[in-house]
């Protein structure tokens, strides 16, 4: 069975110039979420190239690859969204009840709002759901004065498909990435110093629309938990323990090309859970969650509330500034509840569990009663 408590599978959306480092945190998500996902690449001059390091990783039987991993290698995904991409969803989407989710690695010269605005589509928005759009950027190279790690490669990229029409120029493309992420991912920060790495932070901060973190990586090493928000189980939400060690591998003695691993560069999170008890007003609720999302830094939020007058529970789903709310046509037996409420659980770097619960409180017509479970952060 798969692991959502959603009928409608996840979508996470990677997009980055040509060796941001995307490939890299896809193969580390893909072996150590346990997840069961397919991927969806589109990388112009590289297609063959990135599939096969994905294939070749070892992350599901060598029987299911080719229904876990499909290549879209007709041009630009932004431009042939119905002829290329509303097939290859429909074919993945006939495997939904053996997935956990999906990911599109798309190309930096693709636009990435087009794609998110395909999951709109009749024929795929009741069994889909935007998770995220994650932007990688290369921060060794930000950190030279360029966008990208090796212009040349990049040029030569689009070439490989002459019916690129959209954006020329480069940092147009740059700012377009940014405009469409949910989170924003710095590679190769552990080649950066302290003050290399709080600079561009801000700078990509400054770019990026509010609300939208930005966070180091290594390696490809993110929480799983932050690209998907997916737990092993149909519970209720994961007790904050479940987050507090989200790297297990230890860098702190490695050296990769001559380059020592810093700990500016591991990703702490924190994470608390409210559970309230009460009548909600939704529009209330989702404003509350917003104004969250903004003054403490939020990363993602998970949950469920049970409104009067609903059978089944609100869905609750958020990755920075993206808040996602529905009604799911059924419910597992799980998710019933006789008594208005709700469950949520957030992570971010710092999060103040007291004041979350607080304002989410404020959201109780009839308060009744409400706990955080687990430190405040």
């Amino acid at each position: 069975m798969a692991a959502t408590t959603s009928a409608r599978l996840p979508v996470t959306v990677v997009t980055g110039f040509l060796g941001a480092g995307k490939s890299t945190l896809l193969r580390r998500l893909l072996l150590d979420s346990g997840l069961r996902l397919a991927v969806l690449v589109n990388e112009f001059g590289e297609v063959g190239i990135d599939g096969d390091l994905i294939r070749s990783c070892g992350f599901c039987p060598e029987e299911e690859l080719d229904g876990r991993v499909v290549e879209l290698a007709n041009g630009c995904l932004c431009c042939t969204v119905q002829d290329e991409f509303l097939p290859t969803m429909q074919m993945l989407l006939q495997r939904a009840d053996q997935l956990d989710g999906i990911v599109v690695e798309t190309s930096g010269l693709a636009l990435p709002l087009p794609l998110v605005q395909a999951f709109g589509w009749p024929e795929i928005r009741t069994r889909t759901r935007v998770s995220g759009v994650v932007t990688v950027v290369d921060g060794e190279a930000l950190a030279a004065g360029s966008v990208v790690g090796d212009r040349s490669a990049l040029e030569a990229q689009r070439q490989a498909d002459p019916s690129l029409d959209h954006l020329s120029d480069i940092e147009d493309l740059f700012r377009d990435q940014l405009d469409a992420a949910d989170l924003v991912l710095l590679s190769r920060a552990d080649r950066l110093s302290a003050d290399q790495l709080q600079a561009l932070t801000a700078q990509l901060q400054h770019q990026a629309r509010p609300g939208v973190a930005v966070l180091p990586m290594q390696r490809g090493a993110v929480p799983a938990a932050l690209l998907f928000g997916l737990e092993r189980s149909e519970g209720v939400p994961p007790s904050p323990d479940d987050h507090h060690h989200h790297d297990h591998h230890d860098h702190h003695d490695h050296q990769d090309d001559g380059h020592q691993h810093h700990d500016h560069s591991h990703v702490a999170m924190r994470s608390a859970v409210v559970q309230l008890q009460g009548m909600i007003e939704r529009d209330h609720l989702q404003a509350v969650l917003l104004e969250q999302i903004q003054t403490q830094g939020l990363l993602r939020l998970k949950g469920r509330a049970w409104l009067a007058g609903k059978p089944h529970p609100l869905q609750i789903q958020a990755v920075g500034p993206r808040l996602d709310c529905w009604f799911e046509a059924a419910a597992p037996a799980s998710q019933r509840r006789e008594q208005p409420g709700l469950e949520l659980v957030a992570l971010g770097l710092q999060v103040d569990g007291d004041a979350l619960q607080q304002a989410l409180t404020s959201v109780l017509t009839d308060r009744s009663t409400s706990s955080l479970a687990g430190p405040p952060g």
